[in-house]
């Protein structure tokens, strides 16, 4: 017997949710992939600051390890009249090797872009998740509780990822400014309790995104294999 238009019909539905479910898939993987990408090279930029690899510029307030604190200390007699102290360099701490191309301005450059791509990704990301769930939902593809996990974990994560404080708000996101961490460099060990909330800001925030989003993957994994398997192609 042939097949009713009905069934037909649903067939080719079908057959178009999931073209559109494997577009909108491939796009959340490529987005997924360059988020990643770009978080590793924020760390990457924090590391080589925080280990003065590359030379952050010496803060300007007195009392914390400024060149205004350390300048008329007791015992040493004040720079002769007309000479000038040395600018605080800019340049990589060690030249000629690896990073020897590098310098802070390069670097703040570069992360700065970084945060930009970050914030404008992770948006496309949550939306390619959005439209498969619809898509999903509408052609009853099933799967529905991974898909909607995922969707909430990639919203929490655009909600992390925007720089609040540079708003003028109380809350911190995960992108950091290369001027917001000179502002922090000078207080990373001044007690045990300030070391630890320096390396949670930038370090132990940015492994909570990265959980996140991996979480968030996982989800999306799962979410493909049962709707293959509602479908019985595997």
């Amino acid at each position: 017997m042939n097949e009713s238009p009905a069934s037909s019909s649903s067939a080719i539905e079908m057959n178009d949710s999931l073209e559109a479910i494997s577009v909108f898939r491939g796009w959340k993987n490529i987005f997924f992939a360059v988020l990643l990408a770009c978080l590793l090279l924020t760390q990457i930029a924090f590391w080589l600051i925080n280990l003065r690899i590359v030379q952050a510029p010496a803060t300007t307030e007195p009392g914390v390890g400024s060149p205004v604190a350390v300048a008329t200390a007791p015992g040493k007699p004040a720079s002769p009249a007309g000479e000038t102290s040395k600018p605080a360099t800019t340049g990589s701490g060690f030249p000629g090797s690896l990073f020897g191309g590098l310098n802070f301005d390069r670097v703040a450059r570069a992360v700065e872009l970084l945060n930009g791509v970050l914030v404008v990704v992770a948006v496309l990301l949550a939306a390619s998740i959005f439209f498969g769930l619809m898509v999903s939902l509408v052609g009853r593809l099933g799967g529905l509780n991974h898909v909607s996990r995922a969707f909430i974990l990639s919203l929490i994560a655009v909600v992390l990822l925007v720089p609040w404080q540079l708003l003028g708000l109380n809350v911190l996101g995960v992108t950091w400014t290369p001027n917001e961490l000179v502002q922090w460099l000078p207080a990373r060990s001044a007690s045990f309790w300030n070391t630890v909330i320096f390396y949670l800001r930038f370090t132990g925030y940015w492994a909570a995104i990265v959980l996140l989003l991996l979480l968030s993957q996982a989800r999306t994994t799962r979410w493909s294999k049962s709707i293959l398997r509602r479908l019985e192609i595997i």
